[in-house]
Protein backbone atom coordinates (compact mmCIF):
# COMPACT_ATOMS: atom_id res chain seq x y z
CA UNK A 1 0.00 0.00 0.00
CA UNK A 2 1.51 3.37 -0.97
CA UNK A 3 2.06 5.76 1.89
CA UNK A 4 -0.29 8.73 1.80
CA UNK A 5 1.18 12.20 1.86
CA UNK A 6 -0.46 15.62 2.11
CA UNK A 7 -0.18 18.49 -0.32
CA UNK A 8 1.90 21.44 0.84
CA UNK A 9 0.18 24.59 2.07
CA UNK A 10 -0.65 27.03 -0.70
CA UNK A 11 1.15 30.28 -1.33
CA UNK A 12 -1.87 32.61 -1.54
CA UNK A 13 -1.40 35.20 -4.25
CA UNK A 14 1.38 33.23 -5.99
CA UNK A 15 0.99 33.83 -9.73
CA UNK A 16 0.77 30.72 -11.91
CA UNK A 17 4.02 30.04 -13.75
CA UNK A 18 3.78 29.69 -17.52
CA UNK A 19 4.44 26.34 -19.14
CA UNK A 20 3.78 24.47 -22.37
CA UNK A 21 2.90 20.78 -22.25
CA UNK A 22 1.48 18.28 -24.73
CA UNK A 23 -1.89 16.61 -24.19
CA UNK A 24 -2.58 12.95 -24.91
CA UNK A 25 -2.97 13.74 -28.64
CA UNK A 26 0.34 15.64 -28.79
CA UNK A 27 -1.33 19.09 -28.95
CA UNK A 28 0.69 21.71 -27.05
CA UNK A 29 -1.09 23.77 -24.37
CA UNK A 30 0.17 26.85 -22.54
CA UNK A 31 -1.14 28.79 -19.57
CA UNK A 32 -2.78 31.51 -21.69
CA UNK A 33 -4.69 28.92 -23.69
CA UNK A 34 -5.79 26.95 -20.63
CA UNK A 35 -7.14 29.77 -18.48
CA UNK A 36 -10.79 30.73 -18.54
CA UNK A 37 -12.31 34.18 -17.97
CA UNK A 38 -12.64 33.41 -14.24
CA UNK A 39 -9.37 31.55 -13.75
CA UNK A 40 -7.89 28.09 -13.88
CA UNK A 41 -8.06 24.82 -12.00
CA UNK A 42 -4.79 22.96 -12.45
CA UNK A 43 -4.65 19.48 -10.95
CA UNK A 44 -1.82 17.01 -10.76
CA UNK A 45 -3.20 13.50 -11.19
CA UNK A 46 -2.13 10.17 -12.65
CA UNK A 47 -3.74 6.92 -13.78
CA UNK A 48 -2.49 4.40 -11.22
CA UNK A 49 -3.03 6.25 -7.92
CA UNK A 50 -5.88 4.77 -5.83
CA UNK A 51 -6.59 8.24 -4.41
CA UNK A 52 -7.22 9.59 -7.92
CA UNK A 53 -9.13 6.48 -9.01
CA UNK A 54 -11.42 6.80 -6.00
CA UNK A 55 -12.52 10.34 -6.92
CA UNK A 56 -12.20 10.46 -10.69
CA UNK A 57 -15.95 10.66 -11.22
CA UNK A 58 -16.11 13.62 -8.82
CA UNK A 59 -13.08 15.27 -10.44
CA UNK A 60 -14.87 15.06 -13.81
CA UNK A 61 -18.09 16.51 -12.35
CA UNK A 62 -16.29 19.40 -10.62
CA UNK A 63 -14.35 20.12 -13.82
CA UNK A 64 -17.54 20.34 -15.90
CA UNK A 65 -19.27 22.57 -13.35
CA UNK A 66 -16.23 24.85 -12.96
CA UNK A 67 -15.93 25.11 -16.76
CA UNK A 68 -19.58 26.24 -16.79
CA UNK A 69 -18.57 28.95 -14.28
CA UNK A 70 -15.84 30.24 -16.63
CA UNK A 71 -12.82 28.38 -15.34
CA UNK A 72 -10.26 26.70 -17.51
CA UNK A 73 -9.41 23.21 -16.26
CA UNK A 74 -6.38 21.04 -16.97
CA UNK A 75 -4.82 17.94 -15.46
CA UNK A 76 -1.07 17.31 -15.42
CA UNK A 77 0.60 13.91 -15.10
CA UNK A 78 4.22 14.22 -13.90
CA UNK A 79 5.11 10.69 -12.75
CA UNK A 80 8.11 8.71 -13.95
CA UNK A 81 6.50 6.52 -16.63
CA UNK A 82 9.47 4.16 -16.81
CA UNK A 83 8.87 3.11 -13.20
CA UNK A 84 5.07 3.48 -13.53
CA UNK A 85 4.09 2.36 -17.06
CA UNK A 86 0.35 2.59 -16.20
CA UNK A 87 0.85 6.38 -16.32
CA UNK A 88 2.39 6.45 -19.83
CA UNK A 89 0.84 8.81 -22.42
CA UNK A 90 -1.03 6.03 -24.28
CA UNK A 91 -2.64 4.94 -20.99
CA UNK A 92 -3.38 8.61 -20.18
CA UNK A 93 -5.19 8.91 -23.52
CA UNK A 94 -7.20 5.75 -22.83
CA UNK A 95 -8.25 6.99 -19.38
CA UNK A 96 -9.22 10.44 -20.70
CA UNK A 97 -11.36 8.85 -23.43
CA UNK A 98 -12.91 6.25 -21.12
CA UNK A 99 -13.85 8.86 -18.49
CA UNK A 100 -14.85 11.56 -21.00
CA UNK A 101 -12.45 14.21 -19.76
CA UNK A 102 -13.72 17.68 -20.70
CA UNK A 103 -10.24 19.09 -20.04
CA UNK A 104 -6.77 18.42 -21.46
CA UNK A 105 -4.68 15.74 -19.75
CA UNK A 106 -1.10 16.99 -20.04
CA UNK A 107 2.14 15.04 -19.87
CA UNK A 108 4.96 16.65 -17.85
CA UNK A 109 7.78 14.38 -19.09
CA UNK A 110 10.57 16.56 -17.63
CA UNK A 111 8.73 16.90 -14.29
CA UNK A 112 9.60 20.62 -14.42
CA UNK A 113 5.99 21.79 -14.12
CA UNK A 114 5.40 19.68 -11.00
CA UNK A 115 8.60 21.09 -9.49
CA UNK A 116 7.72 24.69 -10.38
CA UNK A 117 4.28 24.34 -8.80
CA UNK A 118 5.63 22.40 -5.79
CA UNK A 119 3.15 19.62 -6.52
CA UNK A 120 3.75 16.78 -4.10
CA UNK A 121 0.97 14.24 -4.52
CA UNK A 122 -1.74 12.90 -6.77
CA UNK A 123 -4.24 14.43 -6.63
CA UNK A 124 -2.93 17.95 -5.92
CA UNK A 125 -5.31 20.84 -6.73
CA UNK A 126 -4.40 24.45 -7.54
CA UNK A 127 -7.19 27.00 -8.04
CA UNK A 128 -6.27 30.34 -9.63
CA UNK A 129 -8.42 33.47 -9.99
CA UNK A 130 -8.85 35.56 -13.15
CA UNK A 131 -5.44 37.20 -12.59
CA UNK A 132 -3.98 33.68 -12.21
CA UNK A 133 -3.20 34.27 -8.53
CA UNK A 134 -3.41 31.19 -6.33
CA UNK A 135 -6.59 31.25 -4.25
CA UNK A 136 -7.03 27.54 -3.44
CA UNK A 137 -4.63 24.71 -2.66
CA UNK A 138 -6.37 21.87 -0.96
CA UNK A 139 -8.47 18.79 -1.25
CA UNK A 140 -11.35 18.16 -3.64
CA UNK A 141 -13.90 17.48 -0.93
CA UNK A 142 -14.48 16.07 2.55
CA UNK A 143 -14.72 12.41 1.45
CA UNK A 144 -11.13 11.86 0.37
CA UNK A 145 -10.76 8.76 -1.80
CA UNK A 146 -13.98 7.27 -0.39
CA UNK A 147 -17.35 7.29 -2.15
CA UNK A 148 -19.34 10.49 -1.78
CA UNK A 149 -21.63 10.73 1.22
CA UNK A 150 -25.02 12.53 1.15
CA UNK A 151 -23.57 15.42 3.21
CA UNK A 152 -20.49 15.80 0.97
CA UNK A 153 -18.80 19.22 1.28
CA UNK A 154 -17.55 20.20 -2.19
CA UNK A 155 -14.68 22.29 -0.81
CA UNK A 156 -12.78 22.97 -4.05
CA UNK A 157 -15.92 23.74 -6.07
CA UNK A 158 -17.44 25.98 -3.38
CA UNK A 159 -14.19 27.93 -2.94
CA UNK A 160 -13.77 28.58 -6.67
CA UNK A 161 -17.46 29.42 -7.11
CA UNK A 162 -17.11 32.06 -4.37
CA UNK A 163 -14.09 33.51 -6.17
CA UNK A 164 -15.90 33.54 -9.54
CA UNK A 165 -18.77 35.42 -7.90
CA UNK A 166 -16.36 38.12 -6.69
CA UNK A 167 -15.83 36.77 -3.19
CA UNK A 168 -12.78 35.36 -1.51
CA UNK A 169 -11.72 31.76 -1.12
CA UNK A 170 -11.95 30.45 2.43
CA UNK A 171 -8.77 30.95 4.42
CA UNK A 172 -9.07 27.48 5.94
CA UNK A 173 -8.15 24.97 3.26
CA UNK A 174 -7.47 21.34 4.07
CA UNK A 175 -4.59 19.63 2.26
CA UNK A 176 -5.19 17.06 -0.41
CA UNK A 177 -4.05 13.54 0.47
CA UNK A 178 -2.68 11.14 -2.09
CA UNK A 179 0.29 9.20 -3.41
CA UNK A 180 3.59 11.01 -3.79
CA UNK A 181 4.58 12.16 -7.25
CA UNK A 182 6.93 9.51 -8.63
CA UNK A 183 10.13 11.47 -9.27
CA UNK A 184 12.82 10.10 -11.55
CA UNK A 185 16.14 9.34 -9.87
Amino acid sequence: VPMAIESAPGRPGWVAADFTLPDTQGVQHDLAGLRGPNGLLLMFICNHCPYVQGILDRICREARELQALGYGVAAVMSNDVVAYPDDAPDKMAALAAERGFTFPYLYDASQDVARTYDAVCTPDFFGFDRELRLVYRGRLDSCGKNPATPDLRRELFEALRQVAEGGRAPTEQRPSIGCSIKWRD
